[in-house]
Formats: structure tokens, C-alpha cells, sequence
């Protein structure tokens, strides 16, 4: 199949990728040059400047220019010919009332329509939503194919279910592929493209109508913030109140249980990441905008801002700590492991809030995320952020440091109480917000402060 993906970002890119390693014709386009350059040179760490997903990069230098190729949307106009597929895979970020932002959906929708109805080869073309949309989106793409005319083209939505960090596992191997369209002859062309998912005994390929494919990805993204903001808003705050309630046991005990999902049931300073906050904004708002109550919904959303920068609040109230002056090692600024994205990570809340409080410096250190730290904290937007200083490791980080404050799940961030002992000498607080440290009351015994989640607060030994 000859396949054309709009927008190379982290779903575009993955997508299209993917989709030439299973031996289709994929032409990505862009409009940002550098980028594209990026993506041309197959080399690695020029990819990962953008998008960092393991195995991302490998699978691009195998296949491009063979299956893969990229390009400026100006190049469109002779590629178009031919092509079975177009998926939608530009950005939608949030408005301030919670609503999506279509503006970069739409203007892709009218550039490809002008193309299409201006192509010699009218064979059937499917226009496909990749991107997370309101629902009721693939009928605006269907009217804006009617204005300018289009021939022989359907509309498709087909939403995108990638964890970062696993994206590439994911697309290879997904849970299930959602189809919705109108006609069969759409539908064909879809079944065509994924194949090998077509029947398959273990992923479930699942053909709705397009309304029904927007809101499937809409509530299993606010069903998993659900379960996150469950476990922090009831969990952690009963193994933060009542002495002698292990969080761990709890979750166990719990989850023991075969109706009650293990996912989202460990605790956190929140989750953050492109879609969760987005996702559910955007459905309180189209279901307030048609009347419908959001009460849970938006209890759903608070609880989990909330969680991104209470344990401050805490180290104020139970630990006395006046940050005024003081130096906050942050471990972690990606929004979670594996990934070097940060779009509405805690640590962004975290910087916010302690530069707020008057700390003197704030020695960050993450494995991936300091290129783009270093572009969501950029000193010329705020002067404040001068107070960031950047470091190669977590020894680094902490020298100098009268606190730190862990805000990402990093694995080598994992049992940290022996580099901690190494590099800094209590008095000292410890504010875990992943629950890294599972000998925590050796920390205490030795003098060292600790406050996590789902823990009350543990002074020192005298």
C-alpha cells in the first residue's frame, strides 16, 4: 500500500515507521526542515533530539529511502498520486477551556484536500484520523473533502493506543486496532493496510463506526487516569494517615482480587505525559458543552494536578522546611522512564512551585529529558530559570544539595539510599515522589529525613 502520514511527531513518526516495516510505501511529511534533516541523516541521536522511543531510530535506518521516505509538504503534489491512505497524525493540544486545538488538524485537511481533488489518479483514497480528535471530527474531515470537491475518498478513524517508551513494542504488537468507517470499501483499504492484525488470535481488530473509534480512545485514556487518581487519592492518602498501613501490602492485597486492575495501582506525584491531561480536559468539555455533568471527570483531573506538587506542601507542614535559599537536587524531569518527553510532567509543577518558594538553586538530572529541560525552561522566558543548573549524574545532582526531590521513575533511581549516604550528610530531607527507595528506614536510622507518597512523614532517629 502506498501510505502518506501528516506530521512527524512522536505518533507520526512511530506510525510510519512501522507501517514501512511491514513492507508499505510511507512518505512522512513535514513542515519543519530541521527536523526532516534530522530524520534523513538515520542517525541516531539526531532522531532522538526529537523523538527518543527505543528502537525508533533503528527501524528508520533500515528502511529509509527503501519502504521510508520523508518530506516537505511542498513535495506532496506528485506523491499524492497513487496513494491508498492518509493518516492524521498532526498535533492537537489543549485550548485554555480544555478544548482541542484543530487548528494545525485542519489546515493539513484543507492543504491534502486541495491536492486530492487536483490528482489524475482517483482511485479510492482514505483520509484517516490518527490523532487523538473530538468526537465528531471525521465528519468535519468529510465536509471539508465535499467543499473542495474530492473524488472517491472515505473518511476513517483509527486512534493511536502507544505508551511512550514502548511505543515501537506497541505498534508491532497491540492490544487491539480500532476501526471506524462508513463503508466496506473503506474498511478494505484498512484491513489491507493492517494485515497482520486482521484475525490475528491474540490482538483484537475491532470495526465501529467512526464516532464510536473517537470515543473508545477518549474514555480508555480517562479510565487509566482514573485508576492513577484512585490509588493517589485514596490509597497514598491512607497509608499517609493511619500508622502501620504498608502501601505496598495494600496494593497487593487489593489487586489480588482478578476484577481489579494492577494497572495504576502504585502511587506518584502524578501522571503527566501528552495525553492523559489533554484527553480527559477535552471530554469534560464536549460532554459539558452538551449538557452532560463532569462531576467525576473533573474530580478525576484535580486530584491528579494536585498530586504533582503536594509533597511541597507537606515538607512545609509535617517536615518544618522553609525551601527559602535552599539548594533541591531534582531527579527526573521526563514526565516518566524511557521516554525524554516532558509535556505536562510533574517536574514542570515541581520547578514552578520551588522557584515560587525562593529556592537558590534547583541541580537537575535526568538520563534523556535535559535537551528539552532545557527548552521548556528557557532563562530568556523567565529569569528565574537561571537558578536551574544541569548535571551527568545523580552524584552530580545531589553534591551541594540540602534536599532532593525524585519526579521520575528512572530505574537507577532505584534503591538510592547508599549514593545518598556517599555524597551528602544529613541533616537531609529525601521527598520520593515514585517510591524509589524501598530502605527507606535505614535512611531514617541514619539520620536522613524521608517523606513519600502513600508514607506518612519519618524525622530521623534520635
Amino acid at each position: 500500500m502506498k501510505i502518506i502520514v501528516a506530521g512527524t511527531g512522536f505518533v507520526g513518526l512511530t506510525h510510519a515507521a512501522v507501517c514501512s516495516e511491514y513492507g508499505h510505501e510511507v512518505y512522512a511529511y513535514d513542515i519543519d526542515e530541521k527536523r526532516l534533516a534530522a530524520y534523513r541523516s538515520a542517525e541516531r541521536e539526531q532522531i532522538e533530539q526529537y523523538v527518543n522511543e527505543p528502537g525508533l531510530a533503528a527501524i528508520i535506518a533500515e528502511n529509509l529511502n527503501r519502504y521510508l521516505f520523508f518530506c516537505h509538504e511542498r513535495e506532496l503534489e506528485d506523491i499524492i498520486e497513487g496513494t491508498d491512505a492518509i493518516f492524521m497524525c498532526t498535533a492537537t493540544p489543549p485550548n485554555a477551556n480544555g478544548s482541542s486545538n484543530l487548528s494545525y488538524y485542519m489546515n493539513a485537511a484543507h492543504f491534502l484536500s486541495k491536492l486530492l481533488a487536483k490528482r489524475k489518479d482517483t482511485r479510492r483514497v482514505v483520509l484517516v484520523n490518527k490523532s487523538t480528535v473530538p468526537i465528531g471530527t471525521a465528519r468535519q474531515l468529510e465536509n471539508v473533502l465535499k467543499e473542495y470537491n474530492v473524488p472517491n475518498a472515505g473518511v476513517a478513524s483509527n486512534p493511536e493506543f502507544l505508551p511512550e517508551g514502548d511505543a515501537v513494542e506497541k505498534s508491532r504488537r497491540p492490544d487491539r486496532v480500532v476501526v471506524g468507517a462508513d463503508t466496506e470499501e473503506d474498511f478494505r483499504i484498512m484491513r489491507r493496510i493492517y494485515s497482520q492484525f486482521v484475525n490475528h488470535v491474540r490482538i483484537r481488530y475491532i470495526e465501529t463506526t467512526p464516532e464510536t473509534a473517537e470515543a473508545i480512545k477518549y474514555v480508555a485514556n480517562t479510565l487509566l487516569l482514573t485508576y492513577v487518581s484512585f490509588w493517589n487519592g485514596v490509597g497514598a492518602r491512607l497509608g499517609e494517615t493511619f500508622d502501620n498501613v504498608r502501601m505496598e501490602d495494600l496494593k497487593r492485597g487489593v489487586t489480588a482480587d482478578n476484577r481489579i486492575s494492577t494497572w495504576g495501582s502504585y502511587v506518584s506525584n502524578g501522571a503527566g505525559g501528552s495525553c492523559f491531561g489533554k484527553d480527559i480536559q477535552s471530554l469534560i468539555y464536549q460532554l459539558k458543552t452538551a449538557g452532560q455533568t463532569t462531576d467525576l471527570l473533573q474530580s478525576v483531573y484535580d486530584i491528579n494536578e494536585y498530586q504533582k506538587t503536594y509533597l511541597i506542601d507537606r515538607a512545609v507542614k509535617e517536615a518544618k522546611v522553609n525551601f527559602n535559599h535552599k539548594t533541591v537536587a531534582l531527579l527526573g524531569l521526563a514526565f516518566k522512564q524511557r521516554t525524554n518527553d516532558m509535556r505536562d510532567a510533574s517536574s514542570l509543577q515541581v520547578v514552578e512551585t520551588l522557584l515560587g518558594r525562593g529556592v537558590k538553586e534547583i541541580r537537575a538530572y535526568d538520563p534523556l529529558a535535559v535537551h528539552e529541560a532545557r527548552r521548556f525552561f528557557n532563562p530568556e522566558h523567565n529569569h528565574l530559570f537561571e537558578k536551574i543548573t544541569y548535571h551527568d549524574s545523580v552524584k552530580e545532582a545531589l553534591a551541594g544539595s540540602d534536599m532532593v526531590f525524585i519526579s521520575t521513575d528512572w530505574e537507577e533511581f532505584r534503591g538510592l539510599s547508599r549514593t545518598i549516604e556517599q555524597t551528602v550528610q544529613p541533616p537531609y530531607l529525601v521527598i520520593d515522589g515514585r517510591r524509589m527507595i524501598p530502605d527507606y528506614k535505614e535512611l531514617t536510622e541514619r539520620g536522613y529525613s524521608y517523606m513519600a507518597v502513600g508514607s506518612s512523614y519519618l524525622a530521623p532517629k534520635p
